[in-house]
């Protein structure tokens, strides 16, 4: 509980608004261009990584509803606990050493990107019918062409966008971080996350 509350410092708190507006403004461009990604969690992960995963959590669920509830793009909040879950696994990874090398990066983001198929494969299907008037509509098309049922059509779709939309936000961060000034990385609670490895 303690370390919760280390987490929760006044630069994080400052961190989870300017979060918010990165993965909204990223996330509406890339919806408006209809790439079948999302990339809209870039400042959740990097939240995550820098601040711990409870802050992920709350940066992602909050994230969502924001986006979702200012009516910008009504079909996010329903998914706002696929983002609180993406929040909080990259805050894990990090916790325990893989936002070091980019290789674990890229492992951890293919990983959360499972994770993140398999929980909003339902929500997709069940609240939208697998159609969310994101670019990723296309590739549930294929499926369902293929005679694939809403369900696993939308979980196909998850399987093969989510990881590597995941694979990329996790590698944009790891850069992000990478190129962050050490002092200023280093006012972060989770600052250890990201230390170099000696070889």
């Amino acid at each position: 509980m303690e370390r919760i509350k280390q987490d929760f410092n006044t630069l994080t708190i400052v961190m989870i608004p300017v979060a918010i507006a990165i993965n909204i403004a990223i996330g509406q461009l890339i919806f408006a261009l209809k790439i079948p990604l999302y990339l809209d969690s870039i400042g959740t992960v990097l939240v995550a990584v820098l601040a711990g995963p409870w802050v992920g959590a709350l940066t992602g669920l909050l994230s969502n509803l924001v986006w979702g509830l200012s009516g910008l793009n009504v079909t996010y909040a329903p998914f706002a606990t696929v983002a609180a879950i993406i929040g909080l696994v990259a805050g894990l990874f990090a916790e325990i050493g893989w936002f070091r090398r980019w290789w674990r990066v890229a492992i951890a983001g293919l990983i959360t990107g499972l994770i993140a198929a398999i929980v909003s494969a339902p929500i997709s299907a069940y609240v939208f019918g697998g159609v969310t008037g994101a670019g990723t509509d296309a590739v549930v098309a294929i499926f369902r062409g293929m005679g694939f049922g809403i369900l696993p059509a939308a979980f196909a779709q998850g399987v093969t966008s989510d990881p590597l939309d995941k694979l990329v936000t996790f590698l944009v961060v790891w850069l992000i971080v990478r190129g962050l000034p050490a002092r200023f990385r280093d006012r972060f609670p989770r600052s250890e996350n990201v230390a170099e490895e000696q070889m």
